[in-house]
């Protein structure tokens, strides 16, 4: 399975995390969530399937996730939430055949190549 990195080209860790995974001789598909976001099912069997939660999924610092009451919202309601604010998708997210993370720090990233 290749490595995925859900990417914002805007974050200075999401580029330094895709520059690590090419440093070390891989190419991963890169989503750009915020042109392509993930759809509610895609959120959903990635937490599923990878070992992250829908708390991994979500980027609590984001001003938009407090507005939105989502400290202490049940996994649907953060997994409905992203889906329908990309923004609130932490980054970056890498997933390869060992699992998936959110990376950061980003060194994090060496667990999944």
């Amino acid at each position: 399975m290749p490595v995925t990195l859900y990417h914002n080209p805007k974050c200075s860790t999401s580029r330094n995390t895709l520059a690590l995974i090419r440093e070390a001789g891989t190419e991963p598909r890169v989503i750009e969530y915020l042109k392509t976001p993930p759809t509610r099912a895609e959120l959903a069997a990635l937490a599923a399937t990878k070992g992250l939660s829908a708390r991994d999924l979500l980027r609590a610092k984001e001003p938009l996730a407090k507005e939105l009451n989502l400290a202490g919202a049940s996994d649907a309601a953060i997994l409905d939430a992203i889906a329908e604010h990309p923004i609130l998708l932490n980054r970056p997210i890498v997933t390869s055949d060992k699992g998936g993370r959110a990376t950061r720090p980003i060194e994090l990233v060496h667990e999944l190549l």
